[in-house]
């Protein structure tokens, strides 16, 4: 790994499976973990690869990497990284579409426990009680609306084709989609909210997306909608969601990230009680997790690195001026 200078930086843990994806993935080109390699041999490295579990002494000086020109995150969103710390010269990637089997199935997952009330099934079976059975909503031959469409919508889409569901799509242009019934820009977000039965929103946290859904949206969503979020928690605004479940007891809500999430000490808070409201199912920020998970997005962002390395222009570059308070 790090017998010649390295032009590539790993900053991740150590890990025997990293090595061998490094090795298999990028024949040729030495490289070496941040954390175990001195900055005096950083002048020749040209990209680094950010990883989900980046340790606390794995962080660099730009100026100590003169050749950076670089960025792979193993995230596919940007919102956690400080790109105000990398220098302007280097490009940024998200691992965009890494996750999307993954989040699109769990995403179902929490469609299918909202709307059949899973939650209050499980309580009833534990009393024992039969009957009356609880209140089961249907995917089958409903309206989906998915806001973000990209490789996550598009998982998702798939998915529900199962269901025979009406698919509408939300992306920024409003250019139509494999698989969506029709396609609204994102200035119409309000329109396409109102269509749906169920919305799914797989939108990154980006200066436009932030807090982009309040009182008003939520107001034009159907009265019994399901809202079910794997994105990003801030696009919808916190205490604006709460006082919608509170007030419109039929409104359900299935979510998998939060507005405070700290994995360093692996915990989550929100201000407002939404895990004990009847018409709330929540997971914590799990649906990227499952066996296999680590080595499929690895070898995704290795797939972009090679990109780089290979003199070609790596995917899913980001636009900077998107990201930040």
């Amino acid at each position: 790994m790090d017998r010649e200078l390295p032009r590539l930086l790993v900053a991740t843990r150590p890990d025997p499976a990293t090595d061998a994806a490094v090795e298999r993935r990028l024949p040729g080109v030495p490289w070496a973990y941040l954390v175990s390699s001195r900055p005096d041999r950083w002048g020749s490295v040209e990209a680094v690869l950010l990883g989900p579990q980046r340790p606390a002494s794995g962080r660099f000086d730009p100026y100590e990497l003169p050749r950076l020109s670089f960025v792979q995150s193993l995230y596919a969103g940007l919102d956690g990284t400080r790109l105000d710390e990398l220098p302007r010269s280097a490009e940024v990637a998200g691992n965009v579409g890494a996750y999307a089997p993954f989040v699109a199935e769990h995403a179902l997952a929490l469609a299918l426990a909202a709307s059949r009330s899973l939650i209050a099934a499980h309580a009833q079976v534990i009393a024992g009680r039969l009957r009356p059975a609880p209140e089961h909503r249907l995917l089958f031959d409903r309206t989906a609306v998915i806001l973000g469409y990209g490789a996550i919508g598009r998982a998702i889409s798939e998915r529900l084709a199962g269901f025979h569901a009406q698919v509408l799509g939300l992306n920024r242009s409003g250019r139509a989609g494999p698989g969506a019934e029709r396609m609204f820009a994102s200035s119409e977000l309000r329109t396409a909210v109102a269509a749906g039965d169920v919305v799914f929103d797989a939108r990154p946290l980006t200066r436009s997306t932030r807090g982009s859904i309040g009182t008003a949206e939520l107001e034009a969503m159907k009265p019994d909608a399901i809202y079910v979020n794997v994105g990003r928690a801030a696009v919808v605004q916190e205490e604006a969601l709460y006082r919608h479940l509170v007030a419109h007891p039929d409104f359900r809500a299935a979510l998998d990230v939060w507005w405070n999430e700290d994995f360093t000490d692996g915990t989550l808070r929100s201000r407002f009680p939404f895990a004990s409201l009847p018409n709330v199912v929540a997971t914590p920020h799990s649906a990227g997790y499952g066996p296999g998970v680590l080595p499929y997005v690895l070898d995704v962002a290795l797939e972009n690195l090679a990109r780089f390395f290979r003199g070609e222009r790596p995917l899913h570059i980001a636009d900077r001026s998107e990201y930040g308070p």
